[in-house]
């Protein structure tokens, strides 16, 4: 299995094709993984990197760490390392993870494609029920995870492929819940001027998760940023409709 050691941690990463590199980094406690069906077609023409951030998937489980500016730090690394210039491309809280190291690091970033990101809603639109999940994760964390990832899917996906998702999140670390709290005190609205690196924002029609108002009102704080949105899907498009997804990033990567 492809490890680099980055910030004193092992990380987990997958590397494949030739051409403009592509970086994905998948949401909240899932892994790599969740990027499988889009490959095959963009290896063919893409460089194409898929990376476990600290605390999921086959990456280490660090106790320490777990926050937005050490995210963050380790995909500089892992740019560096791999000596690549890449779109990001971040589902979720990978998609502020994507825009965070955009407006720190410009020069390593060639554009953001944020999928379904929160932007400042967990500090807004949702704050109490971000504090709520922490303490429900704390008090039965199979219970609350298989309860809530359902909603994250639009009304067409498996039953089967939710399933997958919950695995996931209960196999990675209950340390990556220090995100919760920070989020719920995260703004990047007033940064987003700042934004020099092109980004486009794709969004699921009906994600339940995150309403379109949110990546329409960070575009309208953005210079030159693009929204596009997914019909017919929820939180995860790149998982509910592989195909759309692909189709919607190879018109800005």
């Amino acid at each position: 299995m492809p490890e680099m050691e980055v910030n004193g941690i092992r990380l987990h990463y997958e590397d494949a094709g030739a051409g403009p590199a592509l970086l994905f980094l998948h949401g909240w406690g899932t892994s790599g993984r969740v990027w499988a069906s889009c490959l095959p077609g963009l290896v063919r023409d893409h460089r194409v990197v898929t990376l476990d951030w600290r605390g999921c998937g086959r990456s280490d489980h660090p106790a320490d760490g777990n926050t937005i500016a050490q995210v963050t730090a380790d995909l500089v690394t892992v740019i560096e390392t791999l000596t690549i210039k890449p779109t990001v491309v971040g589902s979720s809280i990978g998609g502020l993870f994507a825009t965070e190291l955009a407006l720190a690091r410009p020069d390593l970033v060639e554009r953001v494609v944020t999928v379904d990101g929160p932007g400042y809603w967990p500090s807004t639109g949702m704050r109490d029920r971000v504090h709520e999940l922490r303490k429900q994760l704390v008090d039965d964390r199979p219970g609350t995870v298989a309860g809530w990832v359902p909603g994250w899917f639009g009304p067409g996906a498996s039953r089967e492929l939710v399933d997958w998702t919950v695995r996931q999140l209960l196999d990675s670390g209950p340390y990556i819940d220090e995100l919760f709290t920070e989020c719920a005190g995260y703004d990047p609205r007033p940064r987003l001027k700042d934004l020099k690196t092109p980004i486009t924002y794709l969004h699921g029609e009906l994600d339940a998760q995150i309403p379109l108002e949110v990546p329409r009102a960070c575009a309208a704080e953005t210079p030159g940023a693009r929204v596009h949105v997914l019909a017919g899907c929820g939180h995860v498009p790149h998982q509910e409709d592989p195909r759309a997804f692909t189709a919607a990033l190879r018109e800005v990567a």
